[in-house]
């Protein structure tokens, strides 16, 4: 690990909450998910739970009610609002899905909503709620397709995060009239973080830049060799922990610690931890399921891949180096 790298993580280390009976449940995240229809239940529910196994201490997943039917199913771990309900129009819908994201830290947004002009404009009610409420917010998937037909959505919300993959982020540059044959990976991450005022940026890749247009980060952090799909779904999860464990951080929520100042904007800082966790967590995956790895192999590595880099307790990376016959 480059030394940059390793002092960036121990500011990422410095929001997490600590381990300790004075903290209460809800208050180490409460992860709300916006996301899951007809045809996508699986996305959800790896973000989801990703969220939880990062340590979040609660997870509801906001979806299609046929959706939040199966996803019920996968584990009871899970709160799912059946409430996307594509027969009712946004006013009615929104009352309730207000009610559920006033005990919320953070929404993400995008994980298998689907692209039907019902579920964009749910993801746009979604959207204009957190901004109304001040909530950090995750835009990924078909949350991200919500911004590519319309920029303004999210235009000079900096609490925003998206993480686009390589051709969400080609037409992200496409729509703001960004040439992206011009420049280095950190500089267009940059340009387009600046085109939507501000917002934090992750571009996945083979690396993973980072920028809120003014700081530009690149997690260089291995990963595993299979792109399997749903691995996006992890990183989205594990960035709304972060986010949440920031807020809590900058408001002074534990009692065992006080906010730093000199700490930069917590979206960056969360999207570094989540960027790291998640490559981490699929290089362990790879290296025991090698071409036969799952998006829900990943899911088994999450816990272990935070206490790699973060952990509390002690031997975890001799039982990690046994595990995985890697390190």
């Amino acid at each position: 690990m480059a030394a940059s790298s390793a002092r960036i993580l121990e500011q990422v280390r410095a929001i997490i909450p600590p381990l300790s009976s004075k903290l209460h449940k809800g208050q180490a995240g409460r992860i709300g998910v916006v996301g899951g229809s007809a045809d996508y239940t699986g996305a959800p529910y790896f973000s989801s739970m990703s969220a939880m196994l990062l340590g979040a201490d609660l997870a509801h997943v906001i979806c299609e009610p046929k959706a939040g039917d199966v996803i019920k199913t996968y584990s009871p771990d899970l709160i799912v609002h059946r409430i996307l309900d594509e027969s009712q129009s946004v006013d009615k819908v929104e009352p309730l899905f207000k009610d559920v994201v006033s005990r919320l830290h953070v929404l993400v947004i995008g994980p298998g909503l689907g692209r039907s002009d019902t579920n964009q404009a749910f993801g746009r009610m979604a959207l204009r709620v957190a901004r109304e409420q001040g909530m950090h917010v995750v835009l990924d998937a078909d949350g991200l397709w919500m911004v590519q037909l319309d920029p303004d959505v999210v235009k000079g919300y900096n609490k925003a995060v998206l993480t686009p993959n390589v051709m969400e982020f080609k037409r992200l540059c496409d729509k703001l009239g960004i040439d992206q044959s011009q420049g280095d990976p950190k500089q267009l991450c940059a340009k387009v973080s600046n085109a939507l005022g501000r917002v934090t940026v992750l571009q996945k890749g083979p690396e993973d830049v980072i920028s809120n247009g003014v700081e530009s980060w690149t997690v260089s952090e291995e990963g595993g060799l299979k792109r399997c799909g749903g691995q996006g779904d992890v990183l989205s999860g594990c960035m709304g922990t972060f986010l949440a464990w920031g807020k809590s951080y900058e408001e002074g929520e534990y009692t065992e610690k006080q906010p730093n100042v000199d700490i930069p904007h917590v979206s960056v800082l969360a999207a570094y931890g989540a960027a790291t966790i998640t490559r981490t967590a699929s290089r362990f995956a790879f290296a025991r399921k090698k071409r036969a790895m799952q998006a829900s192999d990943l899911l088994d590595h999450v816990g272990e891949s935070y206490e790699y880099h973060f952990g509390e307790g002690r031997g975890v990376l001799e039982e990690v180096k046994k595990r995985t016959g890697l390190l």
